[in-house]
């Protein structure tokens, strides 16, 4: 009986017949040979960014350079702004405070020491070891006003007489009424300094009657503290810190309370300090 074959239901179909397979079953090889067998397609390697967790992004590392460079264009933006604006600030004070001084050519008043008179001093020594000073002294000041536009007006003046030497010994104080010093002005001022038993310490002590042997006398200055307004046509200024300290004075001590003892001030000077307050700064 012979065998049947029957056409595939695929037309593009492979037909095998029963005598192919029964040959392909004695002769493998040659059916592997005629017949190779089929792989499936090789599979394309695509990019997974999940397999490689520490791979970085190419776009996500773009995107943070690219905020890098922004952040630091605006900083260089703002850094030069801030630059530019300070120094027009800085040119804008400077043209004002020229336009200032050429308008009232401000000036520091004027102290000078005109005479002083000690017509007390005394110390005395207790039985317990305890020394006391008293003394007692008058002066003559004179303030002058230089500027042409500008009027001081001072509050109460303090005044403290110092021992000019390292131990800086308090020998009298005192205080000044307040006063106004109209523009190109003289102002003298008269008071007197004094000090009721005050107790020294050791080195004060010391130091005092080692200048007292001096042939030259004592060696004083001069403290006054104030404040005062400065005005200028219509604007007040606030109150400014003043400080004047006259040296070079040398006084002597007088033999009896009747007859003071002429201080010698021909080397002396009188510096004034203004004490201006910016902020919590004083200069």
């Amino acid at each position: 009986m012979a065998d049947r074959v029957y056409p595939s239901s695929k037309p593009n179909g492979t037909t095998i017949t029963a005598t192919a397979a029964a040959a392909a079953a004695v002769n493998p090889t040659a059916n592997a040979t005629n017949n190779p067998p089929q792989f499936p397609p090789a599979k394309s390697h695509l990019y997974n960014p999940m397999r490689h967790p520490y791979r970085p992004n190419p776009a996500l590392h773009a995107k943070h350079n690219h905020r890098r460079c922004s952040c630091r264009r605006c900083f260089c933006i703002c850094f030069f702004w801030s630059i530019l604006i300070f120094l027009c600030i800085l040119l804008l004070l400077a043209i004002a405070g020229a336009a200032f001084y050429v308008l009232y050519r401000p000036h520091r008043p004027n102290f000078s020491l005109s005479s002083m008179k000690i017509s007390q001093f005394n110390l005395t020594t207790t039985a317990d070891d305890v020394t006391r000073l008293t003394s007692k002294l008058n002066f003559t000041l004179s303030s002058k006003n230089p500027n042409k536009k500008i009027t001081f007006f001072y509050n109460p003046i303090t005044i403290n007489l110092y021992l000019s030497n390292r131990q800086q010994v308090l020998l009298a104080n005192g205080t000044f009424s307040n006063f106004t010093s109209p523009p190109g002005d003289v102002t003298i001022i008269h008071s007197t300094l004094s000090m009721t038993s005050l107790v020294l310490d050791t080195d004060s002590v010391t130091s005092l009657r080692s200048d007292l042997k001096s042939k030259n006398g004592l060696p004083l200055k001069m403290e006054m503290e104030t404040k005062m307004k400065v005005k200028m046509e219509k604007l007040k200024s606030k109150k400014v810190g003043v400080k004047i300290v006259c040296e070079g004075i040398s006084g002597a001590v007088p033999k009896s309370n009747k007859i003071p003892a002429v201080a010698t001030i021909n080397n002396s000077k009188c510096k004034v300090d203004l004490q201006i307050k910016i902020w919590k700064f004083n200069f």
